[in-house]
């Protein structure tokens, strides 16, 4: 029998993705599923986290906004990450959680990750996924006399515990990690780039583009390559710093696989 012909995944005929290449700058394992993603479709992802998550030196400040979890009234999350690491520490406490606690989310895959430890109830926004859409939501209106714990990293926007200050609430963060970004340099980029193997950069987050303008400032590579982002305020800013963009139609990562393809199959579009 002649043999089969074969190719690597990424460079398969007939993909839509077939020869691009794309930076992908989430931490590693949360980068996965639009990985695999990029593969069947023809694409090579290419691994470049500019956000690792790590656990604090210490827990002191966390554990003491722990004890007046049973008086709290609401606990938000505003990211897997903070499901990921403050929950096992919030049970490890409190094995029964308090009765009068309501939990929200900033995005269903934050809620899915409270599933995963018991929290079946989650207030979630129904559209977009952010601070802005959870404070539309009529439970976050009158907020007079709540209790809110907010779990998050460390550092990170205020326009949600400022906002719900303003409506009357009593607002404490929960930091229980911190972020930090894992580069020194831009590695390979600028030659994968230089060579036609870098055609776009996946950036899910303020402080990864942050972080991707610092290392690689006006860079002639970075100013070429498309930035797909998941948020039009990731895209404004951007924007603003000079560089080509295609935001998403939606969160999550078969809408950043659709914005790529669209993108990408017709190289003339960027």
């Amino acid at each position: 029998m002649a043999p089969t012909a074969s190719w690597p995944r990424w460079t398969m005929p007939d993909r839509a993705l077939a020869g691009c290449g794309i930076a992908i700058t989430r931490p590693i394992e949360q980068a996965r599923t639009l990985s695999d993603l990029i593969i069947g479709n023809g694409g090579k992802p290419i691994p470049f986290p500019l956000l690792d998550i790590a656990p604090l030196d210490d827990y002191s400040a966390f554990d003491q906004v722990l004890a007046g979890l049973p008086e709290s009234d609401w606990a938000i999350f505003i990211s897997t990450n903070a499901v990921q690491q403050g929950m096992p520490r919030v049970t490890a406490r409190y094995p029964t959680l308090p009765p009068k606690l309501r939990f929200a989310a900033i995005g269903p895959a934050t809620a899915e990750e409270l599933g995963r430890h018991g929290i079946d109830l989650v207030l979630v926004p129904s559209d977009r996924y952010d601070s802005e859409s959870l404070l539309t939501l009529p439970e976050m209106h009158d907020m007079t006399h709540r209790r809110v714990i907010v779990f998050r990293g460390v550092g990170g926007r205020e326009l949600l515990a400022d906002t719900l200050r303003a409506r009357g609430a009593e607002v404490v963060f929960a930091e229980c990690y911190r972020r930090i970004n894992p580069q020194r340099d831009t590695g390979e980029l600028p030659q994968l780039w230089q060579n036609g193997q870098l055609h776009a950069l996946v950036v899910t987050s303020s402080e990864a583009l942050r972080n991707l303008l610092q290392l690689a400032g006006n860079a002639p590579w970075l100013r070429g390559t498309l930035i797909c982002v998941n948020h039009p305020r990731i895209g404004e800013t951007a924007r603003a710093n000079g560089l080509r963009v295609a935001i998403a139609d939606a969160p999550g990562d078969e809408a950043m696989l659709q914005c790529l393809i669209h993108h990408l199959q017709d190289r003339t579009k960027i």
